[in-house]
Parts: C-alpha cells; structure tokens; sequence
C-alpha cells in the first residue's frame, strides 16, 4: 500500500468517524432531552401524590370521628 493509498484510507476513516460522532451526539442529545421531560413528569406526579396523601389524611380525619348523636 503506498503513501497515496494510505492517506485516502485514513481520511475514509477520519469520515466514518465524524458521521459516527454525530451520529452519537445526537442520540445523546435526544436521551437526555426525554431524561429532562420523565423528571419533570415524575416531579409532577410526586407533588400530586402529596397532594392525595393529605387529602386522605384529612378525609380519613373526618370519617374516623364520631357523629355529634354518640
């Protein structure tokens, strides 16, 4: 193989490689794109079921007294 050949196969490879990076990149970027928007949405949803757990709490509260007849 000589020098020209070489540097052409190098450069084939150099080519690859570029579109394999931007390739991944981009994967990359779309991963953590969908990580920000599941945190987000589970942030979300633990905050609501806060919002649940005291609402039961409180009609828990209510249910367990006794009415005024006892």
């Amino acid at each position: 193989m000589n020098t020209e050949e070489r540097l052409v196969d190098l450069e084939i490879r150099l080519s690859r490689q570029d579109d394999l990076v931007d390739t991944l990149n981009t994967q990359v970027y779309r991963q953590q794109k969908k990580i920000d928007e599941l945190e987000a949405l589970l942030t979300a949803m633990a905050g609501r079921m806060r919002e649940l757990a005291v609402t039961a709490s409180q009609r828990t509260a209510v249910v367990d007294e006794r009415p005024p007849h006892y």
